[in-house]
């Protein structure tokens, strides 16, 4: 969808293009329009577009945009998501099938939500079957976050950069934790779970198109070390630089502790 917002600044990393909006409302819409644009390709060349979306108070901005595209062919729209806590049922406030729940899928109702099921009795087998369904609908479109620790998903630092899995068990590290509450999700450290069934990052650039969707001052020395530091697996997000696939939408404040712009 072309929209009249443009980027304040058009930048590029290694192979990644980066788009700086002066607010994240802004961002959130240029980011919606952006993604619309690929549901209707996809549904137009193929009948059909999977996208695999993100959770979380920094994709929040970019709900309240994907609510407002109603014209979309959502019903041919396939849904995923990138984790879930494990043993944490559906109806737990910080549950991520139930924020996408309440935040997206309840209004625009497309064709299939696919929830990872963090309290699947079996966790072996709950791995299977999300697997297999990403291999059956391959991602057209996958939207990530960059966690204050730099993780994507909660693939924590270091991360594994390659691997032949797509899902896994992850171990969450005290950083990734205390962000969980910091953002109000839960009232103490002790309450987060210390384990997540989560995407792996192969998994997660393995999509045709990949959105990156970073606003907020807290992430900004996490921005700065995934676009000007090292590729390495300490910075997770760093592996953005080496994606020409990939587009990463900042605000002036996640942006502002770039050098040099």
């Amino acid at each position: 969808m072309k929209l009249a917002i443009e980027p304040w600044r058009t930048l590029k990393f290694g192979e990644l293009r980066v788009y700086i909006f002066g607010n994240s409302i802004d961002l959130a819409a240029k980011a919606a329009g952006d993604l619309a644009d690929v549901i209707v390709e996809s549904v137009a060349s193929r009948g059909v577009a999977s996208i695999i979306l993100s959770t979380g108070n920094s994709q929040l901005q970019l709900m309240v945009a994907l609510r407002q595209l109603r014209n979309l062919p959502w019903s041919k729209v396939l849904i995923f998501h990138l984790d879930e806590y494990l043993g944490m049922s559906e109806e737990h406030p910080a549950s991520f099938r139930r924020y996408l729940r309440e935040n997206l899928v309840d209004v625009v109702h497309p064709g299939e939500f696919f929830k990872l099921r963090g309290d699947a009795p079996d966790s072996a087998a709950e791995i299977r079957r999300y697997t297999s369904l990403l291999r059956q609908y391959p991602a057209d479109i996958c939207v990530i976050g960059i966690g204050e620790n730099g993780h994507l998903a909660f693939n924590d630092p270091p991360a594994k950069f390659e691997t032949t899995e797509l899902i896994h068990i992850v171990e969450l590290d005290e950083d990734c934790r205390r962000q969980q509450v910091g953002e109000g999700h839960f009232a103490n450290l002790e309450e987060v779970p210390q384990r997540a069934l989560s995407l792996t990052i192969p998994a997660m650039l393995s999509a045709r198109h990949v959105l990156g969707i970073v606003p907020e001052k807290r992430k900004a020395q996490a921005v700065k070390l995934a676009l000007q530091g090292a590729v390495t697996p300490e910075c997770p997000a760093s592996i953005l630089q080496t994606q020409p696939h990939a587009q990463l939408y900042l605000d002036r404040e996640s942006s502002s502790l770039l050098v040099g712009i």
